[in-house]
């Protein structure tokens, strides 16, 4: 394409130029008030010189048009992928695609974003396409989305744009939605206590009613509360474990919901024990009743009540008990009226005497039955007459005594079944190099799993569930060599600690558990067994997909699987008969406050540059593109604009003086001369 234009390559500063020519009108025009005759001819010779010193030219230019540039960014946040809002993004791009392809002189530039753990984040994904597309070329940019965005770009003027804003808002903003919002949940609840929840229901197509709402801690049964719609109300549940408890909150669905992602919110509530209450009943003074007491005793998360039983009540040595006893036993209240009170009782080489009869027995078996943790260690009694074994204890006890002594010395060892229980497992670095114990009690296993056993097998150490309960039996009184550190001594401390929080329901020392969490958006999940295999790995998204894989054996009982987080919200597993759920991103994200399409997300830089929003409903109707000059209107009715900048690139020019330099004087010395010759005729 060729074009002439007139140039100026003035000899002198222009506005020396200027000012030479407006002196020489200025002096023609004195000698027209003058009367002088020669005043048209002094102007014309001003003017003549002025055009001299400013050089003018034509120049002849070869010109290479240049394409303009249209923007397209798309959402890709999590919202987009209800309903047809992806499949109308992905029109428009197709059509913005087809119509570049017909234009020779438009090009696309196509950016994706937004999606982001704190909501949608589409202003770098826009300033991304911006860079892209030089300012005087920018033929527009068209924003494919739901609205729903939680950083509003500023208004044209302050992004430099002189190019229309087009939003095509994907979804229709009139739907349907029901959505669960969680105003006030406690960070931190006692174990065993309710916690409270305020929570409100809103229903944009149910203004007024109510709806079910179900809550589960950490994948339980559901806790079931109806609820009114609107309005702020107040929900329970019970913290179960301590550590992370997961508490997932559900609202019903409602009648033509947009989706179910925002009927669902999380929270996170670490559950704290107020204190462990644990009552040590030592059946005679011996060489490890203090092991025990130092134990319990260094443990601050711990509330010990010992009593030890000094003088049994068949000694007849003639002194009166009040004289002997140092704290009466409160037989009575211990075993009868506060048992329950207590998280863990321990039986420490107690033999049968008389000072708790056949029914406070029972009453301990029940409350193992009932939820409660018994933890037996024996000695030399237990394989006698006088052995707990012989009362309604046994229900309870994970083995029976076969009522063989053995004191000859041996080395614990970890069992087979030990190497892959959560209680027993950590020790293994140190097995082989432990103290030798001298006595151990013989015994045949009922229940539960052996941990700890001799060289020639037979049991030392049992965990054994019983009902709703937990108890345990230590097969010797010879556990305080290793605390006393004798030969090298053993890990006393630490693995008799974690009996007694295994006893005590502690979540992460179960042998049967199912784990989860996300870290650096990587799902961890960590599956312990005492099996060989497990099931395979079920995983849902918060989306609803589901799927299923096999998991990697890392250790002796541990099975893990790794992956990328994929989706935010909650994500609920599976193993089996394991459930679990864990949080992908924030518990609550800013994506799915707010369902439904917002017009207003956009409105502010649409309208600043003179651009258009135009809504897709069920039916996508898409907006006519077309290219429009730079000052016509850039929206209408059913059409987008793009502007045409006619943006070019010169290739070649010629340039031909208007003003030679020989000419010129010569021309302006004539029209002195005529001056001069009218003046003086």
């Amino acid at each position: 394409m060729d074009a002439v234009t007139l140039s100026l390559s003035p000899l002198v500063p222009p506005a020396l130029a200027y000012g030479l020519g407006a002196l020489a009108l200025a002096v023609a025009i004195l000698a027209l008030v003058r009367g002088l005759k020669g005043w048209l001819w002094r102007a014309l010779a001003g003017l003549v010189l002025t055009g001299a010193l400013l050089n003018p030219a034509l120049v002849q230019e070869t010109r290479e048009p240049l394409s303009d540039v249209m923007v397209l960014i798309t959402d890709d946040s999590a919202s987009m992928q209800i309903g047809n809002r992806s499949a109308a993004a992905e029109q428009t791009a197709q059509a913005l695609r087809a119509l570049a392809e017909s234009d020779p002189l438009l090009d696309l530039v196509e950016v994706s974003g937004g999606a982001s753990e704190d909501g949608t984040r589409l202003n770098r994904a826009l300033q991304q396409g911006l860079s892209q597309a030089p300012r005087n070329r920018l033929a527009g940019v068209i924003i494919a989305s739901d609205g729903q965005i939680h950083d509003a770009p500023p208004a044209a003027d302050d992004l430099g744009l002189e190019a229309p804003v087009h939003h095509v808002l994907t979804g229709n903003p009139n739907a349907r939605d029901r959505r669960l919002i969680v105003s006030q949940a406690p960070r931190y609840g006692l174990v065993g206590d309710p916690v409270s929840f305020t929570l409100r229901v809103e229903d944009e197509g149910a203004a007024t009613g109510t709806a079910m709402v179900n809550l589960y801690v950490d994948g339980g049964d559901p806790i079931q509360a109806r609820v009114q719609i609107g309005q702020d109300v107040t929900v329970q549940a019970e913290i179960a474990n301590r550590g992370p408890n997961v508490v997932e909150i559900e609202v019903e669905p409602g009648q033509g919901e947009l989706s179910l992602i925002n009927n669902r919110a999380a929270v996170n509530v670490t559950g704290v024990r107020d204190r462990l209450r644990v009552l040590l009943v030592t059946g005679e003074p011996h060489n490890g009743a203090r092991a025990w007491r130092n134990l319990l005793k260094s443990d601050p998360s711990v509330d010990l009540v010992h009593f030890t039983i000094l003088r049994p009540l068949d000694k007849d040595d003639s002194v009166p008990a009040n004289e002997l006893a140092l704290i009466a036993f409160p037989v009575f209240e211990l075993f009868q009226l506060s048992l329950e009170e207590f998280d863990l009782v321990i039986f420490d080489r107690y033999r049968r005497r008389g000072i708790l009869r056949p029914l406070y027995f029972d009453n301990i078996a029940n409350y193992v039955e009932n939820g409660g943790a018994l933890l037996v260690t024996t000695g030399p009694p237990f394989a006698g007459g006088e052995s707990v074994s012989r009362s309604p204890l046994a229900s309870v006890l994970p083995a029976a005594p076969t009522g063989q002594i053995s004191e000859e010395r041996f080395t614990p060892q970890i069992s087979e079944i030990g190497q892959r229980h959560p209680v027993t497992r950590p020790m293994l670095s140190g097995e082989g190099e432990w103290g030798p114990w001298f006595r151990r009690i013989g015994a045949r296993p009922l229940s539960g799993e052996t941990v700890l056993e001799a060289p020639n097998g037979d049991p030392l150490l049992t965990l054994s569930h019983e009902g709703q309960g937990r108890a345990a039996i230590l097969l010797s009184d010879q556990a305080w060599l290793w605390a006393r550190g004798y030969e090298g001594g053993g890990p006393h401390d630490e693995l008799f600690r974690r009996v007694a929080h295994w006893l005590m329901g502690e979540p992460e020392l179960d042998e049967e558990r199912l784990s989860a969490r996300v870290v650096d958006g990587e799902l961890e999940v960590t599956r312990n067994t005492l099996a060989d295999e497990v099931p395979e790995l079920e995983i849902e998204w918060p989306s609803g997909v589901q799927e299923s894989v096999e998991m990697d054996e890392t250790g002796l009982g541990v099975y893990t699987e790794r992956m990328t987080a994929r989706e935010q919200g909650l994500v609920r597993l599976r193993s089996g008969d394991l459930t679990t759920v864990t949080a992908s991103g924030p518990l609550n994200p800013l994506e799915y406050r707010d369902l439904r399409p917002d017009p207003e997300g956009f409105a502010a830089l649409v309208d600043s540059s003179e651009g258009g929003i135009f809504t897709l409903g069920e039916e996508i109707d898409l907006p006519e593109f077309r290219r429009t000059n730079a000052r016509a209107r850039q929206a209408g009715m059913n059409w987008a604009g793009l502007k045409r900048n006619n943006a070019y690139l010169v290739t070649d020019a010629q340039s031909v003086p208007l003003a030679p330099g020989l000419l010129i004087a010569l021309l302006a010395l004539g029209l002195l001369a005529l001056a001069w010759r009218r003046e003086g005729a």
